[in-house]
């Protein structure tokens, strides 16, 4: 078994659970302050529905591959390895984007959430519908991501990935009861700069998955219909990604350690193709210089203020 399998999740669950972790805990503080506690249970119900919401999600696409897999029908496999690749690029497209706009953004969310919870508290009737809404939002937001990066990068196997989606969920749950209960000190902005530069190299590694994906499809596409042979400029592996770059399958295979680690945790793979290289290149130098601008951004505005704690 790929235990490997469970290294990428955790991290991915891990960040984006302490993201929906820091919302229930300053919803849950701003309701004891407000004297409010008779609502910590729509909160609480929120973070179930939230949770239950995602993993529905999750076992929906998972489904949705599993039977293109066993299908019959003749274009079956071109559509799961479209589909496969759709599931890859909306991933890349919203870890990124979640990714960069959390860096910039991570100052205001305190505010913007206590505004949220004192507007529902003022509205009586529907106090708790808004405290229910508001973390059931936050909750399934981070769970998406996260099943749908686990649908995009693992389609054979999804136990193992799914026991490292828990236990990335524990160490949310920890690190949140550390800071709201026990009142322990953790910088987390050095916490989500660390995280932030693991998943940058994950979802780069998404996208020489998601190309391999593409071309996979089209090759079968060519074999089963030869009006799409043109499609292909090569008959090797290589159907639409160039010529082969990159081969140290015999000093660094990526299905052995410590490959495999640098495989699960950093994009690596011990074969590589042109397009694949230029892309994931192009996707490092515009994904991974917004991203450290973010962070610039994030200590110049927030040098003369304490570290986030």
């Amino acid at each position: 078994m790929d235990f490997s399998a469970i290294l990428p999740t955790f991290v991915v669950t891990l960040r984006e659970g302490v993201e929906a972790t820091l919302v229930v805990g300053i919803v849950l503080a701003c309701l004891k302050k407000a004297e409010q506690t008779k609502l910590y249970t729509w909160a609480y119900a929120g973070v179930g529905a939230g949770i239950a919401a995602s993993v529905l999600v999750g076992l929906v696409l998972w489904g949705t591959i599993q039977r293109l897999a066993t299908s019959e029908a003749n274009y079956a496999p071109v559509i799961q390895e479209f589909l496969e690749a759709g599931f890859c690029l909306v991933a890349i497209a919203m870890l990124s984007w979640m990714l960069i706009w959390m860096t910039q953004q991570a100052k205001s969310v305190k505010s913007e959430v206590e505004e949220s919870i004192t507007a529902a508290i003022k509205s009586s009737k529907a106090a708790g519908w808004g405290v229910f809404t508001l973390i059931f939002i936050a909750v399934l937001r981070e769970g998406f991501e996260t099943v749908l990066f686990i649908v995009a990068k693992f389609q054979e196997e999804w136990v193992l990935p799914s026991l490292g989606a828990v236990a990335g969920l524990v160490g949310a749950v920890i690190i949140g009861v550390l800071l709201f209960q026990l009142g322990v000190k953790i910088n987390l902005r050095l916490f989500f700069q660390v995280m932030g530069i693991f998943l940058l190299a994950i979802v780069g590694g998404l996208v020489v998955g998601m190309l391999k994906d593409i071309n996979t499809g089209v090759s079968i596409l060519a074999q089963l219909n030869p009006q799409y042979a043109g499609l292909c400029a090569s008959e090797s592996a290589s159907c639409i990604l160039g010529p082969q770059i990159w081969d140290a399958s015999d000093i660094l295979p990526d299905k052995e350690f410590p490959g495999i680690i640098l495989k699960s945790l950093f994009g690596y793979r011990e074969t590589l193709y042109l397009v694949q290289g230029i892309a994931y290149v192009v996707f490092m130098a515009i994904v991974g210089t917004l991203y450290f601008q973010s962070l610039s951004g994030v200590s110049t505005t927030t040098k003369k203020e304490p570290s986030a704690t």
